[in-house]
């Protein structure tokens, strides 16, 4: 067989896809496995968005759109980023994208050169860095301590700072700790963008989820150096219909769409139809959200509350849906234990090795509460 590129052989596979695959398999064999692996929302849509994506096929708006996605949905974001964040884009500062995963890979590609580096906070999501290493550029990490609640020290930061340093990576709320930085935090973020000219990439997913502290957009500080990725999947629980979205200056705009339209080019017609009904502030969107909220706090509690009460230390987690647990009582290896709780107590969570939390596990409350509970209790049991 002809050859495979070494970049590609030297990807990592995702350790949260292999470990909710497997956490299936033994589902398909009839045992009864709590999934707390994917960062995906149990609920399903809001109403008024499955009817929006009805109308589209009735309306037969089931064509290619622009490649920077329709000028209704770019109209409703924009409406979104003034309304909640006191932001003013323009249309062709703005690009709709299969996920916010795709965003972040059309940033990245459109900015950086081999050799050039991308400081991430620790613990990072794991795409982060496999995105970065395939084009070429080099990570660095900044390191944030759980008992600082996993919130980096910007001094710390601006250490790290070389002339090589072409974008740093802000992700609040975070995958996979859940910590949301207070505001003085984003601005000194931004402060060290704008001092040595970085590309600021700020991941904002989990927006719509935060349940202590406020979230902070760093575009308010530093507008012309910051990329906002964000998108459908997690304040709107559109994960499956792959839709996200990115607003920044429109040169790099301009560059990602070149990007995108020689990888994917649109994204799902129907989707970006439903999301448009998403994104406007109805009284069924803002229901949907405070339900959600409402919901994954009682299971944070829940959650957080019971395994603390085990001895297996977890910091609470202010946003997202994730909290990143000590698992040392467990097994010493965090590989270790997550393989344990998935055989003997038939609970499936994520390693913390490849998010650069050695020793510890994380742990997504995206479940019903019951199901929360019942894991709390299989681990109860499995330490005895």
């Amino acid at each position: 067989m002809p050859g495979i590129a070494s970049r590609i052989l030297k990807l990592k596979e995702s350790s949260t896809l292999a470990f909710t695959a497997r956490a299936r398999e033994l589902k398909a064999s009839g045992v009864d496995v709590i999934a707390m692996t994917a960062g995906e929302p149990d609920f399903q849509p809001p109403k008024h968005v499955l009817a929006a994506a009805r109308e589209a096929i009735d309306l037969g708006m089931t064509k290619y759109t622009a490649t920077e996605g329709t000028p209704e949905l770019r109209d409703a974001i924009i409406a979104k980023f003034r309304r909640e964040n006191a932001l003013g884009f323009d249309r062709d500062e703005v690009s709709v994208s299969t996920g916010g995963k795709q965003v972040l890979y059309n940033g990245f590609a459109a900015v950086l050169e081999p050799g050039d580096e991308v400081i991430i906070p620790e613990p990072f999501w794991v795409t982060y860095p496999a995105q970065v290493e395939m084009m070429g550029g080099r990570c660095v990490y900044l390191p944030a301590s759980a008992e600082n609640g996993f919130v980096p020290d910007p001094d710390q930061l601006e250490s790290l700072v070389t002339s090589r340093t072409k974008v740093i990576v802000l992700n609040s709320p975070s995958n996979p700790t859940g910590a949301v930085y207070p505001r003085e935090v984003i601005r000194r973020f931004a402060e060290v963008a704008l001092k040595h000219d970085i590309w600021l990439f700020s991941d904002e997913l989990y927006e719509h989820l935060v349940y202590d502290g406020e979230f902070t957009n760093p575009a308010s500080f530093a507008p012309d150096h910051t990329l906002m990725i964000h998108g459908a999947s997690k304040g709107y629980a559109l994960t499956g219909w792959r839709l996200g979205w990115g607003a920044g200056p429109r040169e790099l705009i301009s560059q990602m769409n070149k990007v995108q339209g020689q990888v994917t080019s649109s994204a799902n017609a129907i989707a970006q139809h439903a999301t448009v009904a998403a994104l406007r502030m109805t009284d069924e969107t803002a229901a949907f959200q405070a339900m959600t909220r409402a919901a994954y706090r009682e299971r944070r509690d829940t959650l957080v509350n019971g395994l603390n009460g085990m001895g297996l230390h977890t910091p609470m987690p202010q946003g997202a849906f994730y909290t990143m647990t000590d698992t040392s009582p467990i097994a010493a290896d965090d590989l270790d234990a997550a393989m344990r709780l998935l055989n003997e107590a038939n609970v499936a969570v994520v390693p913390g090795g490849d998010f650069h939390a050695p020793g510890r596990v994380r742990f997504s409350y995206a479940t019903s509460l019951e199901r929360v509970q019942e894991a709390v209790e299989r681990i109860r049991r499995l330490l005895g």
